[in-house]
């Protein structure tokens, strides 16, 4: 029986992706890479879903990618591209899974796991958090549509000096470029991710769906093409019943199904509860 890389769990409506090599800070071989490929295929696919948490075991999120497991210097071009093609596939599946992806990042994050960062809608990092695009210092290529996110998340001008200098961010730089959303101390990373999970399965699916592909259109598009996306898509998001139930609550002054979890370390049950406020 072949060895799992990737734990896969389903509490509540939140799908929990854990990366499970510590003895390796988490460097993905092939074998590992394809488990978390089809784990976010299943998280996509599974209407139970309305959140997925990205975490990891050991202390460090990802060291990348093995670099023994790459063989270097035994493939040759057309090889090493269809290598990378199933890579490349995969990560774009995570960009555009309509649902909410949240990451618990701990420790390091260095080339391909830091490409991994990117590709999330939400970072939640440690204060011993550290990032690094460590591509061409060994010779290689940003890859899993980091060449697409980071320049989107930093600005052109930072990406280039991120990924030329290849040198280590920490948690604060992080915040303030935009790649981390929040900064909690390593104890409570767990807690406050998944209070964030389980609040954005509140969200309504269509309505989110929909802002997030818009979104990721958004910088390409010309401002005609992005109006007609939002008549459209506020058109269908006017006649759904999560928009009609809100609308009813917002009239009758009732709690929304969905806020923001203010954040607690005291254990605070109604933290993340948004319908005991």
């Amino acid at each position: 029986m072949s060895q799992s890389f990737v734990h896969y769990r389903v509490d509540g409506h939140v799908a929990s992706i854990t990366l499970a090599r510590p003895e390796k800070r988490n460097a993905m071989n092939r074998a590992m890479r394809d488990e978390l490929w089809r784990s976010f295929d299943r998280a996509g696919s599974d209407e139970c879903v309305r959140a997925v948490l990205v975490r990891a075991e050991g202390g460090h999120f990802c060291a990348g990618g093995d670099i023994a497991d790459m063989r270097p210097g035994e493939l040759d071009a057309e090889a090493g591209r269809d290598r990378i093609l199933s890579a490349t596939a995969g990560a774009r599946r995570l960009l555009e899974l309509p649902k909410p992806v949240v990451m618990a990042v701990d420790g390091c994050a260095y080339g391909a796991g830091c490409s991994l960062v990117l590709a999330a809608d939400l970072v939640i990092a440690t204060d011993r958090v550290r990032l690094a695009m460590s591509f061409l210092r060994i010779g290689l290529v940003p890859d899993l549509c980091s060449l697409f996110t980071l320049p989107r998340i930093v600005g052109w001008a930072r990406a280039k000096a991120l990924l030329y200098s290849n040198r280590e961010i920490g948690a604060e730089e992080a915040l303030q470029l935009g790649i981390a959303s929040e900064v909690v101390s390593p104890d409570a990373l767990d807690h406050r991710t998944g209070m964030i999970a389980r609040a954005l399965t509140r969200l309504p699916r269509s309505a989110f769906a929909m802002t997030k592909a818009a979104l990721a259109r958004s910088l390409s598009a010309d401002l005609d093409s992005m109006c007609d996306t939002e008549t459209s898509a506020q058109a269908i998001a006017y006649s759904t019943s999560y928009h009609a139930d809100a609308a009813g609550r917002l009239l009758a002054r009732e709690p929304l199904p969905y806020q923001w979890p203010l954040f607690s370390l005291a254990g605070d049950k109604d933290a993340d509860n948004p319908d005991a406020r």
